[in-house]
């Protein structure tokens, strides 16, 4: 799969607007889950195609919602500083490049500990990780 330079910024936008608060460590976590969807073998349709389409589904990160405080960095309406977007450039580079193994143990989904509930399928989905306020999960039904 051909990686664009979009895949790569739109990647490190998610960053930013997931898990730019949970350090470098949460950053590659949140990215190793994009990539993992990416690789999976289900048809494309479902979860996008690349990194872009990844990223961009809707309702699959809720920064892209357009009611999420984090919308206007992530689109582009508000610009993000440009350290804290160059720490997210390098974990999106580090995980697409395929420099950092994958911590997550093949996590598709995770959700941020500070939700007031847990999302229904965390019920019958496997944990694979607690990562700072973030749980992961693979094998989600």
């Amino acid at each position: 799969m051909t990686v664009t330079d979009r895949d790569r910024g739109l990647l490190a936008r998610t960053l930013y607007g997931e898990a730019r608060g949970e350090g470098l460590a949460g950053m590659l976590a949140v990215a190793w889950t994009i990539r993992n969807r990416v690789n999976d073998g289900q048809e494309k349709s479902w979860w996008g195609e690349g990194y872009a389409g990844v990223c961009q589904k809707p309702y699959q990160f809720s920064c892209w919602n357009k009611g999420d405080p984090n919308y206007p960095s992530v689109s582009g309406a508000r610009q993000i500083p440009f350290r804290e977007l160059a720490q997210c450039q390098i974990a999106a580079d580090q995980v697409i490049d395929g420099n950092v193994p994958d911590p997550t143990g093949g996590a598709t989904h995770y959700y941020a500990t500070t939700l007031s509930r847990a999302p229904a399928w965390a019920a019958s989905a496997k944990p694979t990780l607690k990562l700072g306020s973030h749980m992961f999960f693979k094998d989600v039904p």
